[in-house]
């Protein structure tokens, strides 16, 4: 590959880490630009590639954050295992339910996700210090089995459906929140690579070179989710959510 598409490659991906680690939607820069770069690969060898790009950044901000931010490793375990089972699940059934089935419905959720954190000034600012009980390690575990599950066969969204939904029903701040989604994320991540690595879908060679500048990206998304907290992360948020919107609503509209 020429010097100057992997450059290219490096740079996206470190804007990735920088973003993912914040709020999620990493993806969104590292998919397009690794088709930009590789168009004649198959689309598998592109999610495969970035998968194995993403979790290294994804490792490395889950644990920048856990060494600043107090979670509950009992919370983490439940997370941790739930996401990773159904995320699995989803690879596995990703021939079954069509992605044009699924985008009408995840673009009125982001929707929905979206006029509910703007309206709500203070949704995600407070985080509550609260008992890790039987009802929060459930609804724990049924939100990261059913958003794992929803990343295994289809993906867009993840990061902010995790952020949005352990703020809502966790009660946590959006800082917290995102400390929570990394772990999520980083399982649903290994999961993917579970399939994609056997079948040969990864290129190790740019996903690794990426990985390195993906991982630098990262450090540099949590030290400023850590220097400027929730408020900060609830903009960013805001933002990324109104670009999934348009970017779904542009496929839905053009699926060419």
């Amino acid at each position: 590959m020429e010097l100057d598409l992997i450059l290219s490659l490096v740079f996206f991906a470190f804007c990735a880490g920088a973003i993912d680690a914040a709020v999620g939607g990493g993806g969104l820069i590292q998919i397009p630009a690794i088709m930009g770069a590789m168009p004649q690969l198959a689309p598998a060898t592109v999610f495969g590639t970035n998968k194995l790009s993403s979790i290294f950044g994804t490792a490395s901000a889950a644990f920048s954050f856990m060494r600043r931010v107090s979670l509950s490793w009992k919370l983490l375990l439940v997370i941790g295992v739930g996401a990773f089972i159904s995320s699995y699940l989803g690879a596995a059934c990703v021939s079954m339910i069509p992605t044009q089935v699924l985008k009408p419905f995840v673009l009125c959720m982001l929707i929905i996700i979206a006029i509910y954190t703007f309206m709500k000034k203070q949704f995600g600012q407070v985080h509550f210090q609260q008992e890790i009980t039987t009802k929060i390690l459930v609804l724990a575990a049924v939100g990261s089995i059913l958003i794992g599950f929803y990343d295994g066969i289809f993906g867009p969204g993840t990061g902010s459906f995790f952020i949005f939904y352990f703020i809502r029903y966790l009660k946590v701040d959006f800082l917290h929140a995102s400390a929570l989604s990394k772990i999520a994320n980083f399982m649903t991540n290994f999961a993917a690579l579970s399939f994609f690595v056997p079948a040969g879908h990864v290129l190790f060679g740019i996903g690794l070179t990426m990985a390195v500048a993906n991982i630098a990206g990262s450090l540099v998304g949590v030290k400023l989710a850590l220097k400027y907290g929730s408020g900060f992360i609830r903009i960013i948020f805001l933002i990324l959510v109104s670009i999934l919107i348009v970017r779904l609503s542009y496929q839905i509209l053009f699926p060419a």
